[in-house]
Formats: structure tokens, sequence, C-alpha cells
């Protein structure tokens, strides 16, 4: 049966489906020899594909992997950085890195720690990180100055990015002192930079940031760190099974 490529290369762990997609607009692609092209479908069976010159087979698919890493400061969440930055995949073992296509579900900013969930199903990471995916996402977010509740309510109701209104969002302070405040904020969206760009807006800038949460999955019982920084574990079943779930809620 043929299938789209870029279907393929993400349902291999090659990619996600966006990540596939650029592969193949930069001619690094082959389907029987010959440089692909967006659009093209290919059956598995029949077709030999290559990517950077290197085969893949329907017997190749790699053991699905799913796991979650505390993301330290610093850290740049791609699978490789221009600037010779350290990467996600830096604080994987080889086994984990190397062959499997395991690549970060969204971003968290290099400044920004926490939870960042790996994985090579490519298929889940393009509905995960489709603009309209909905899981809600916890932070622990430190911000100068001390917001008013109508600032605070203001961040609930939304205010316009890029011309558009943000999601309304939990917002609630943990602490709050004479010169900054500890605020736990609660997403169903991402847009880029969206917390520190929204915190600049109303005239609070973020100190620091910290996802804590994505959905259920959690990098801490009792509020206290257990996953330390830079650190991984793979995720539970009951967990893989709210993303596949989600993902599948998602697409339809």
């Amino acid at each position: 049966m043929e299938v789209r490529l870029q279907k393929i290369l993400s349902q291999w762990g090659i990619a996600s489906r966006r990540q596939a997609e650029e592969m193949i607009r930069q001619n690094r692609v082959q389907i029987n020899g010959e440089v692909a092209h967006l659009g093209d479908k290919v059956d598995l069976q029949k077709d030999k594909i290559t990517v950077d010159d290197k085969p893949i087979s329907c017997s190749q698919r790699p053991v699905p992997i799913y796991l979650l890493l505390n993301k330290p400061a610093g850290v740049v969440s791609t699978c490789d950085d221009p600037q010779g930055r350290q990467t996600v995949l830096d604080l994987l073992p080889e086994e984990l890195r190397t062959g499997t296509g395991i690549h970060p579900v969204g971003r968290l900013d290099a400044d920004s720690t926490g939870a960042l969930i790996l994985t090579n199903d490519g298929e889940l990471t393009n509905g995960l990180t489709h603009p309209r995916h909905s899981i809600a996402k916890t932070y622990h977010v430190l911000v100068k100055g001390k917001p008013s509740e109508t600032v605070l309510n203001m961040w609930r109701d939304g205010v316009v990015l890029d011309g558009k209104k943000t999601r309304p969002a939990g917002v609630r302070v943990i602490e709050g002192k004479e010169n900054q405040t500890s605020l736990e904020i609660v997403l169903k969206e991402g847009k880029k930079r969206q917390i520190r760009r929204v915190a600049e807006l109303l005239g609070y800038p973020v100190i620091k940031l910290h996802r804590t949460a994505i959905g259920p999955i959690q990098l801490s019982t009792q509020g206290k760190d257990n996953l330390k920084k830079g650190c991984y574990r793979h995720l539970t079943q009951s967990e893989i099974s709210f993303l596949q779930k989600a993902n599948r809620a998602n697409t339809h």
C-alpha cells in the first residue's frame, strides 16, 4: 500500500513529520535512486528509500521510545545545533540517541528548565505539536515585581500576541515578595516563548521559568523534583496511553 513519504519517515522514527518534510525539501531523501519531493508516495514492499544515502526498510523500524527529561538551563531542545551548544540528545546515553530517531516533542527555551518529552514516535510528535493540541502544561515562573490581581486577570483571560489572543490560562500566585513573585501558570497552547512574551508585555519580566508537568506526566511528587536536572526516565504505560489518547483526540 502506498503511503506519503513523510508519514513513513515519521512512523519509522527517522524524524517528526515536520522534520521529515524539511529533510525532503533539503534533497536528503531518495526513492529508488531519485531525489524525493513533498507529496511523493511510497510502498515499502517495493520502493527503496534512502535518507542521507542510508537505506531504510520495514524490517528496521526501531522500538518505540518514550522519555521524560528534566532539561537544565543552557541546553537547547533540538537534535543538533549549528552553534555547537549542548542539545537534549547529548544528555542521553549512546544507545538511546544513535540510530533510534529520538527527538524532542516541542521545545523549551535554552534558558528555561524542566519537563520535556523525547520520543521516536513521529506520529505522536506530529499530533502533540499541532497548534490545536490542548494538553495542559504546568510551569513555575518567577517574575520581577508584584503583579496586581488586575494584571493576573488579564493574563488569565488572554492577551494579544502576533495579532491573535492567547487562550485562557491558569495563573495563581505561589509566593509574593517585594521585588519578585512566584507564579504557577497552566497553558493549553504553546506559542513561541509565550510566557516570557506575555510577562514582558504586562510589565513583569520572567527571571526563571521551569516546566513541572505535561498533563499528568510530572517531574515530581509532593512538590519535590524527583527527576534531577539533566536526567531522564522512561514513561510509564499509563503515561504513554494518555499521550496516545490525546493524539487520537487531536487528529479527529
